[in-house]
């Protein structure tokens, strides 16, 4: 069975992380989405929170599961008996980081595979970050994200100051 592992915070989930994790189901038996805890980035979403609406957004796909992590990432997809580590890329910018961290990840353990996607091209300029801004303002971010994320964010950003 071939495992992929697609690690990341998720706070939120964005519609472009949808697109990569449907197009991953393809190419893998099996996905695991695995969200980071992440605590270094000081999260809007906890990691339970980002678990639930993971798990929620990919109920209807067939081999593609939600789990968390916290630690190295390359010990948890050996923990997981995974092949690959998918990673998006929207841009230049972000290959020279994702690239450093593939090559770290190849030396802490050779059996493990990086694989790069490209999201849609309607979502290369989307991520977590630009959301979270968009809804802190008060923008509309329902063609970014599921529903569910949505009003999560809605929940979320309602009850912080502004």
């Amino acid at each position: 069975m071939r495992i992929a592992i697609y690690p990341g915070s998720f706070d939120p989930l964005t519609n472009g992380h949808l697109d990569l994790i449907q197009r991953a189901a393809k190419l893998f038996d099996r996905v695991i989405v695995a969200v980071a805890k992440s605590e270094g980035k000081q999260p809007l979403f906890t990691l339970a929170e980002r678990h639930k609406l993971v798990t929620r957004a990919i109920e209807p796909m067939p081999g593609v599961e939600a789990d968390t992590f916290d630690g190295l990432l390359v010990e948890y997809v050996a923990k997981r008996s995974g092949h690959a580590i998918i990673r998006g890329l929207r841009a230049v910018s972000d290959f020279e980081f994702e690239f450093q961290l593939a090559l770290m990840n190849r030396k802490l353990d050779e059996r493990i595979e990086t694989i790069f996607m490209m999201p849609k091209g309607s979502y290369t300029f989307l991520s977590s970050k630009i959301v979270k801004e968009v809804a802190r303002l008060g923008g509309d971010v329902a063609d970014f994200v599921p529903e569910h994320v949505r009003q999560a964010l809605d929940r979320k950003l309602r009850k912080q100051p502004k």
